[in-house]
């Protein structure tokens, strides 16, 4: 197809504009006609800055989960768990910012898109004093349990306080009622506590290994 000989968007604009769609409309309404009818402007001027659109969409996880996700002033040191939670926390209000977009990220957020990310948090542990050998750990990890918030908690209703199991029938399911009632956390709140929960948990592994090791030695 003929581009234009010159640009009528810019990169960033046509993704802004495509995330407006997607906010507003759902996923399956986006495409490259839609796009350009969006902007004023016809298709080919989409190639510009686009091959396909699966680099536009990649462009859009990549803006969602890098340049929108806010990265905590809290400085390394003994408390370092903290700054992940924190970050894990804005990434989560990133995401649920553009829930419509949310499986985008699962399939077009390849890791090597966020590489430099990567390289920090690896710079904030080893500054912290984290041991070398469980950075890969946490960072894989810390990874895991971000991406599958966002391929299950966007799906959910927005639901405020701690509604995870709305509707729940006591006399058929008791146990289940029982345990909903007794929760205490938001699912903000949760998600907080999970991530904590295994970083904390990735450092008690690792002595509890370490002094293993050492008593067979």
């Amino acid at each position: 197809m003929a581009r234009p000989s010159k640009p009528l968007i810019t990169r960033s604009t046509a993704v802004a504009a495509s995330i407006e769609i997607i906010d507003s409309e759902g996923l399956e309404a986006f495409s490259l006609p839609r796009l350009a009818q969006h902007l004023g402007v016809r298709a080919p001027s989409l190639y510009h800055h686009f091959s396909d659109k699966n680099e536009i969409l990649t462009a859009i996880a990549k803006h969602i989960a890098g340049k929108s996700v806010i990265k905590p002033r809290r400085q390394p040191g003994p408390d370092w768990p903290e700054y992940f939670v924190s970050l894990a926390l804005n990434f989560r209000q990133s995401v649920l910012r553009h829930r419509n977009a949310a499986p985008i990220l699962v399939e077009h957020l390849p890791r090597e898109i966020l590489i430099d990310s990567f390289e920090d948090a690896a710079q904030f542990l080893s500054d912290s004093g984290v041991p070398l050998h469980l950075h890969i750990q946490i960072l894989d990890g810390m990874e895991m349990l971000c991406i599958g918030a966002v391929m299950v908690e966007p799906l959910r209703r927005p639901a405020g306080g701690r509604s995870l199991f709305p509707n729940i029938d006591a006399a058929a399911h008791p146990h289940l009622a029982e345990a909903a009632a007794a929760n205490e956390l938001s699912v903000k709140e949760m998600f907080a506590e999970r991530i904590r929960s295994f970083l904390y948990g990735v450092v008690l592994t690792g002595e509890n290994r370490q002094a293993g090791n050492e008593e067979s030695a």
